[in-house]
C-alpha cells in the first residue's frame, strides 16, 4: 500500500486512498492536451519546413562530442534533434518509418502531419469533436489517394534504356548538397541498382551495394565499381600491388599456430626448449601457408591478424595476404568472388577458394592512404560506390543522398507508377478532396476541406523555399490545373519557365507519395484521440 499512497478514513470511516507524490505531477486533459500536442508537432513540422525541395536550406546538427552534420534529410535532422516532448518523439518516428519502408520523401510526411494538426487547430476551436476530425481526415485520405491512382502514370523502364530512371534519381538528388554533379550520381546509383537487381523477383538487395567514402578529391570523381573495396592494404609494403587472375582464400580462423582451447601453462627450462619451441611454430605455420597454396590460392584474406615473424614468412612463401578484414567485408568479398569462408584450415579446398580478374592496390594524392580493390568477379552483382569529396561532411551527406536514389530506384523496380513533384499531385488531390467534401451530407466535410488545405502547405512551402510569393503562386497554379484539367501543373521551384513537372522531369515514386499521405494520417487520428496526459512534472532536486 505504501508503494501506492496512504490509507486514511473519512469522517464515517470510510477508506480512501491518498496517492503518492500526486502534486508533483502534472495532467493536462481535453482540449487543453490536445493543443499541447498540436503545438509541439507544429513546433517539428516548422523546423523541416524550410529544407523542402530543390532549394530547401541546410540544417548544422552538433552532437554532444562536438562531432557536426550538414544535411536536409528529414530523417537525419529528426533523429539527431534532442526531442522530449512524447508527440515530438512520434514526429521522429513517424519520418523516420518513411524512411525505413520507401527511403525518400521523409521530410514532406512531417510537414503534412504539422499542417493537418495545425487545420485540425482551427476545427477544435469551432467545437468540432476530434473523432469527426479524424473520421473526415480519413476520407479524404482516401479519396487523395484513388486520386493519385488515377493521375498516375506507368513508367517504362528497361536495361537498355535508362533515361527515365535517371531522371527519377536526379528529382531526388536535386533537392540535396551533391546536386551540381546530380547528373552523374543518379547514373551511379541507376546502374548500381540495375546490376544488383533480380529482375524476375523484382527486388534489390541492398546488401550487395556498399558505400565507402573517402576525404579527399572532389565529388566528381565518385566512381561505381563493380567488385569490392576494402579499406586495407596488403600486410607487407614489399607484397606485390597488383595481382591478376587472383585465387582468394577467405579465413575468418586465426592465421598462428594452434593454441589448446583449455587453460595451459608450457615450462620452458632450457634454450634447446625454447629453440624448439620456436622451430616447431616456424614449421607449423609454414606446413600452413603451403597447405594454401596447395590447395591453388595466391591470395589470402582473414579476419584476424598475424604478428611480423609470419608476416615475413608469407613474403618468402609469395603468398600476399590482407589482414584484420572485418566481418560484412569477408561476408561481401566471398559473395562477390564466389568463395566460401573458411572458419577452420583443415577444411580449405580447391572449391571454397574464390576468384578475381583484378586485385591491386590504390593509394590516393599525397597520403599514404591505401585501399584495396576486387575487381573482375565472378558474382558481377556485388558493387561497391567509392564516394570522394573535399571533407567528411559531404561525403556523409553524400552517402545520405545516394541511398536516397538507391531506394527511389528500387520501389521503381518493384512498382513502376509514378505522379508528378513539384506539389502537382497535392494540389490535384487538394482539388479531389474539396470536390468531394461539397458532396458530403456530414460534419466530416469541414475536416476534408481541411484536409485538403493541409495538402496545399507543401507546394506552399516549396514556392516560399524558392523565393516566390507563396500564396499567390499557388493560386495561380491550383486555377491553371482546374482550367486546364491538367494534374502535371506544380510549382516551378527551379525557373524553367513551365509549370508542367512531366516537361521539367520531375518525377516521384506513387508508393512514396501514397505512403507519406496515409502515414501522416494515421499519426495525426491518433495524436487527435489523445485527450489526457499525466507525467511526472519536474523532479526536486
Amino acid at each position: 500500500m505504501s508503494t501506492l499512497g496512504t490509507l486514511a478514513f473519512d469522517e464515517y470511516g470510510r477508506p480512501f486512498i491518498i496517492i503518492k507524490d500526486q502534486d508533483k505531477k502534472t495532467r493536462l486533459t481535453g482540449i487543453d492536451a490536445l493543443k499541447s500536442h498540436i503545438m509541439a508537432a507544429k513546433a517539428v513540422a516548422s523546423t523541416l519546413k524550410t529544407s523542402l525541395g530543390p532549394n530547401g536550406l541546410d540544417k548544422m546538427m552538433v552532437d554532444r562530442d562536438g562531432e557536426v552534420t550538414v544535411t536536409n534529410d528529414g530523417a537525419t535532422i529528426l533523429s539527431m534533434m534532442d526531442v522530449d516532448h512524447q508527440i515530438a518523439k512520434l514526429m521522429v518516428e513517424l519520418s523516420k518509418s518513411q524512411d525505413d519502408e520507401i527511403g525518400d520523401g521523409t521530410t514532406g510526411v512531417v510537414v503534412l502531419a504539422g499542417a493537418l494538426l495545425e487545420q485540425a487547430e482551427q476545427l477544435l476551436d469551432r467545437g468540432i469533436h476530434p473523432i469527426r476530425i479524424s473520421d473526415g481526415y480519413d476520407q479524404a485520405a482516401c479519396i487523395a489517394t484513388e486520386e493519385l491512382d488515377k493521375i498516375a502514370e506507368t513508367f517504362p523502364y528497361d536495361p537498355n534504356n535508362t533515361e527515365p530512371l535517371i531522371q527519377t534519381a536526379m528529382t531526388t538528388l536535386g533537392s540535396k548538397v551533391i546536386n551540381r554533379c546530380h547528373r552523374q550520381m543518379a547514373e551511379i546509383a541507376v546502374n548500381a541498382i540495375l546490376t544488383v537487381a533480380d529482375m524476375e523477383r523484382k527486388d534489390v538487395d541492398f546488401e550487395l551495394i556498399k558505400m565507402e567514402g573517402k576525404v579527399g578529391g572532389k565529388l566528381e570523381d565518385t566512381q561505381l565499381i563493380k567488385g569490392v573495396i576494402v579499406d586495407k592494404e596488403f600486410s607487407h609494403p614489399q607484397m606485390p600491388k597488383v595481382l591478376k587472375d587472383a585465387k582468394i582464400a577467405i579465413l575468418t580462423c586465426p592465421f598462428e599456430p594452434p593454441k589448446p582451447k583449455t587453460k595451459h601453462k608450457l615450462d620452458v627450462t632450457s634454450v634447446e626448449d625454447y629453440k624448439a619451441l620456436q622451430k616447431y611454430e616456424k614449421e607449423k605455420f609454414e606446413e600452413m601457408i603451403q597447405q594454401v597454396k596447395s590447395n591453388g590460392a595466391n591470395l589470402a584474406i582473414c579476419q584476424w591478424g598475424f604478428d611480423d615473424e609470419a608476416n615475413h614468412l608469407l613474403l618468402q612463401n609469395d603468398l600476399p595476404a590482407v589482414r584484420w578484414v572485418g566481418g560484412p567485408e569477408i561476408e561481401l568479398i566471398a559473395i562477390a568472388t564466389g568463395g566460401r569462408i573458411v572458419p577452420r584450415f583443415c577444411e580449405l579446398t580447391p572449391e571454397k577458394l574464390g576468384t578475381a580478374g583484378l586485385v591491386k592496390e590504390i593509394s590516393f594524392g599525397t597520403t599514404k592512404d591505401h585501399m584495396l580493390v576486387i575487381m573482375e568477379c565472378k558474382n558481377t552483382r556485388a558493387v561497391t560506390i567509392f564516394i570522394r569529396g573535399g571533407n567528411k561532411m559531404i561525403i556523409e551527406e553524400a552517402k545520405r543522398a545516394l541511398h536516397d536514389a538507391l531506394c527511389v530506384i528500387r520501389n521503381l523496380v518493384k512498382d513502376n507508377r509514378v505522379v508528378y513533384g513539384g506539389g502537382a499531385s497535392e494540389i490535384a488531390c487538394a482539388l479531389a478532396v474539396n470536390q468531394a467534401a461539397d458532396k458530403c451530407p456530414s460534419l466530416e466535410q469541414y475536416a476534408m476541406r481541411a484536409f485538403a488545405d493541409a495538402l496545399e502547405v507543401i507546394p506552399m512551402a516549396l514556392a516560399e523555399n524558392s523565393g516566390l510569393n507563396p500564396i499567390q503562386t499557388m493560386t495561380e497554379v491550383r486555377a491553371k490545373q482546374v482550367r486546364e484539367n491538367n494534374p502535371f501543373l506544380g510549382i516551378d521551384c527551379l525557373h524553367k519557365n513551365t509549370n508542367d513537372m512531366k516537361q521539367q522531369h520531375v518525377i516521384e515514386t506513387l508508393i512514396g507519395k501514397k505512403q507519406q499521405i496515409l502515414l501522416a494520417t494515421q499519426v495525426v487520428k491518433m495524436i487527435l484521440k489523445i485527450d489526457d496526459i499525466r507525467s511526472p512534472g519536474e523532479t526536486e532536486d
